[in-house]
């Protein structure tokens, strides 16, 4: 008992205060405008309302200036960049990654400017990348980046780790801390997660495979997106059995997609290539799970900085990610999009799923498989696509699909492209396919029960 008492009021306090906070921050589902969503969209919103037009002037500097410190870092490598080691890290990225940030320039300068080939800058391709998406994700950055040293400074996933390891390490073979990634993204926004998942696999909280799986299988869709994409099939009323077979479906692909290639084949190694300790996870004997996860999580709040290192944690964290992924969440974006609009390419992809589709007994089985495969270049071209579908039961399927598919080049790829985790495009598309061969088959069996 000694060992518990050794912990004082204060290091308590330190745990409980900022840990309460971020779970009302991230975790809390309110009912706002007609929507459910968590307090930080909701900020994120609140910022994006007062910005107005001026963000996608303020957004296309950024990545303009991006372009060019890395550019300029390129050519000339001027030594008092040198000196810090964070900005070092921001403009030190490989040739490929310089040239997406340039390209990611070239085309938020041509949006901007309305210039240049229609094809990069009409509604459907860069000016919704920017106009739509760029201002979301500034907005959230800006927030979620700031409060996230929150939830992982303090010990709340120590607590939470250790009291799920016993549900997500036999279902889903990952650490137990990983539930909250999903839970933030779910209630709140697919990229919070994803910056959940890179910050921790970058501190050896994951490894390469379990970064990977996390990144790729539960940055799930919001509850407030889900109804948007259902709205737009002009389904609404079905919302609930919409969601809960979004739901099932997407448990049966964290199950299955992880098992096989290309995730199956990352190694259980950290960021530095250390392999995972098993006993990093295992309850001594004589300690209860509680016990033992408030142990962790006090010790945890023991070694926090204070509120001053968490202020600059989450500055470098809003940086890294407005300056790093911004640009090359333009650069893919707009190319996924140039390629579903202006060319047959996702038609094509499409058209191996026409017997699938007929085997399920999916109505207008062709007009659905040109959905099938666009879904990775954006989540909402499938339901603007479906809404010209008559079948009610094929648009459902349809927009169940788009959302169950999870990795789309606009945002979420985009996303786990730029950020550390594990996993390269052909990986993604890959995902994506088995993803969709998984849900598919488990979608239309149950729209054939609710139809």
């Amino acid at each position: 008992m000694a060992e518990k008492q050794s912990h004082s009021v204060k290091t308590f306090l330190t745990f409980l205060i900022p840990s309460l906070i971020g779970l009302l921050l991230f975790m809390t589902p309110i009912s706002y405008q007609d929507a459910i969503t968590i307090p930080i969209a909701i900020v994120s919103k609140a910022l994006q309302n007062l910005l107005g037009e001026a963000i996608t002037l303020i957004v296309s500097a950024i990545v303009v200036f991006t372009a060019v410190a890395t550019l300029l870092y390129k050519l000339f490598k001027p030594k008092f960049l040198l000196k810090s080691e964070f900005v070092y890290a921001l403009l030190n990225v490989s040739p490929m990654w310089a040239i997406i940030r340039i390209l990611g320039a070239i085309f938020i300068v041509l949006t901007y400017l309305g210039i240049g080939p229609e094809a990069i800058h009409s509604g459907d391709t860069g000016t919704l990348v920017l106009n739509d998406l760029l201002p979301v994700l500034f907005c959230v950055f800006i927030f979620a980046g700031m409060l996230l040293p929150l939830l992982l400074n303090f010990g709340l996933l120590e607590l939470f780790g250790t009291l799920l390891t016993k549900v997500m390490r036999p279902v889903f073979n990952l650490p137990g801390r990983s539930a909250i990634d999903c839970m933030a993204s779910w209630l709140g926004d697919g990229s919070v997660g994803i910056l959940m998942t890179s910050k921790q696999y970058e501190s050896r909280f994951y490894t390469q495979r379990e970064a990977a799986v996390i990144g790729t299988t539960f940055s799930a869709v919001s509850i407030t997106f889900s109804l948007v994409v259902i709205s737009q099939v002009k389904l609404e009323h079905l919302f609930v059995p919409f969601y809960l077979t979004v739901c099932f479906a997407g448990v049966v692909a964290a199950i299955v997609v992880p098992k096989l290639p290309p995730l199956s084949w990352k190694k259980d190694h950290y960021i530095d290539d250390t392999p995972r300790h098993p006993d990093d996870e295992v309850i001594p004997q004589g300690k209860g799970v509680f016990s033992w996860g408030f142990e962790q999580a006090m010790l945890k709040a023991e070694k926090s900085e204070g509120i001053v290192h968490t202020l600059k944690d989450g500055l470098k964290n809003v940086i890294d990610m407005i300056f790093g992924v911004i640009p090359i969440v333009m650069a893919i974006g707009t190319i996924a999009l140039i390629i579903a609009e202006y060319t047959p390419v996702f038609d094509y992809l499409g058209m191996p799923f026409i017997p699938l589709l007929e085997l399920l007994q999916v109505p207008e089985a062709t007009e659905a498989s040109k959905t099938i495969v666009v879904g990775f270049a954006d989540m909402f071209i499938p339901s603007i696509l479906a809404s010209s579908i008559e079948s009610d039961m094929t648009r459902f399927i349809i927009a169940a699909m788009s959302v169950t598919q999870l990795i789309y080049m606009s945002e979420v790829g985009a996303l786990l492209i730029g950020s550390k985790i594990p996993v390269n495009i052909v990986e993604l598309f890959v995902v994506f396919i088995l993803r969709t061969l998984v849900t598919l088959p488990v979608i239309a069996g149950l729209a054939h029960l609710i139809f």
